[in-house]
């Protein structure tokens, strides 16, 4: 079997790549700041070329979402180098559907990693998903704080279960690189709104949903259904089974290798 490195392999998605990767056969070296074997700081490079020894694929997954991606492209830079310096055959990572149609600054940096490797002359795949289930719920939660949930009016979502990405990510380091592959879209299409109604009553908690009416060029690319795939409605988990797996304290009750 295949040695892979996961960056961000302990992260929500990166965790279940690893644990279903292992449960494949392969060895699978987990890279972060904090790991006892192998230590590897992206922002810097530091780590990589140890870690990167003797691998045969990397499923890039780590990525700095609470700083807009500030540092994904300096981190994709050192990647690249150490991968090209290790003779790494296979570099697979993941991406975000509507990088390319919403214009916000961690949109646009995620767009700018997939333009770096496919320039990098590696062996590249790049998979887009849509918003994972988690996200929504984090955002149900942070706004459920206030009596009346102000949500933007009129934009579809199409969440995807983290496991489906998982379970795509893990074929994919598989196979040989393929560029950009179809995206991963949930099962389910429904304006912002109706998600968050859906939560907080699979929650049983009462909250007053109001859409509102926003301006501005990121705003209407959503409501074009900038971050939805139609045509890739693949996902098999749905958002009322993630919301009904929930703890009472909104943690995951389990995760599925």
């Amino acid at each position: 079997m295949s040695t892979i490195l996961v960056t961000g392999g302990t992260g929500t998605l990166g965790s279940l790549v690893t644990a279903r990767l292992r449960a494949r056969g392969h060895e699978v070296r987990v890279l972060s700041r904090r790991s006892p074997e192998y230590p590897v700081d992206l922002t810097t490079g530091e780590g990589l070329d140890a870690a990167l020894a003797g691998a045969d694929a990397v499923v890039h997954c780590a990525s700095d979402a609470r700083g807009a991606g500030r540092g994904d492209e300096a981190a994709a830079r050192n990647l690249v180098a150490a991968a090209r310096r290790s003779g790494l055959r296979h570099l697979l990572y993941i991406s975000i559907v509507g990088v390319d149609a919403v214009p916000f600054p961690y949109y646009r940096r995620k767009l700018a990693v997939e333009r770096i490797l496919a320039e990098s002359g590696l062996g590249v795949t790049v998979l887009r998903a849509t918003q994972f289930h988690d996200l929504l719920g984090m955002a149900a939660e942070a706004l459920g704080k206030l009596p009346v949930v102000p949500v933007p009016k009129g934009v579809p979502v199409q969440p995807v279960a983290t496991d489906d990405v998982a379970a795509r990510l893990a074929e994919l380091a598989e196979g040989e690189p393929a560029g950009r592959v179809p995206d991963l879209g949930g099962p389910e299409t429904r304006t912002l709104d109706a998600w968050l109604r859906t939560y907080y009553a699979g929650r049983g908690r009462r909250r007053a949903v109001l859409p509102v009416p926003l301006f501005g060029r990121s705003y209407a690319a959503f409501r074009r259904g900038g971050i939805t795939a139609p045509g890739h409605a693949d996902g098999t988990g749905t958002f009322a089974a993630y919301v009904a797996g929930l703890r009472p304290d909104g943690g995951k009750a389990q995760n599925r290798p």
